[in-house]
């Protein structure tokens, strides 16, 4: 699953020359999904759209989320996004989902990010021609692809038969929150010696 996350100010999509949804500060994410996605794709992608941190603090340090901003998304259907380009000039779209795996992951999707911000979550309508207007604030645009995923290692040595000796209260709660927040990280997070 890939998305492209746009900050806005503003962004709305059109339908049948009607307006469907718009939103004002906060992220426009486009969604394209693949043959060999799942919801645990989804997931982990609308967690990290959810917690990004692209909208700036009060230092104007991009260090807010959409959540710290208690701004809103649009969440938009686009199976372009997994094209394949290397050979020709006419992409190649065999990569992405059809209609009986994308829909359910699109509204899995929808679904993850409404528990968190229920109403402030828009939608277009998955497979419409869309018309999709915005205005990218900064610009700020941040590609994410679920299967593309940065791998983060702690190696932690110790010569004493107790690695609790080396932790103290805050490392343990710091360690804690890196795992809740990179589960993919646990199978190859410590590595001991002693």
């Amino acid at each position: 699953m890939k998305v492209v996350i746009q900050r806005v100010n503003k962004s709305s999509v059109e339908i049948n020359n009607r307006i469907k949804s718009e939103i004002q500060k906060g992220l426009l994410v486009l969604i394209g999904i693949g043959l060999d996605d799942d919801k645990k794709d989804a997931e982990w992608l609308a967690n990290k759209v959810l917690n990004l941190r692209v909208f700036n603090d009060s230092e104007g340090i991009m260090n807010k989320s959409v959540m710290d901003i208690n701004g809103e998304l649009l969440l938009i259907s686009q199976f372009t996004l997994l094209a394949l380009t290397k050979k020709g000039n006419r992409p190649s779209y065999i990569k992405s989902a059809n209609h009986q795996i994308a829909i359910p992951l699109y509204e899995h999707f929808i679904k993850t990010c409404k528990d968190q911000i229920d109403d402030k979550v828009k939608t277009g309508t998955f497979g419409a021609d869309m018309k999709v207007s915005l205005v990218n604030d900064g610009p700020v645009t941040i590609i994410i692809d679920s299967k593309n995923k940065e791998q983060y290692y702690i190696t932690i040595t110790s010569s004493s038969s107790s690695i609790s000796n080396l932790l103290n209260t805050e490392s343990l709660i710091l360690l804690a929150k890196f795992i809740i927040s990179f589960p993919d990280a646990l199978p190859r997070l410590i590595n001991t010696k002693g």
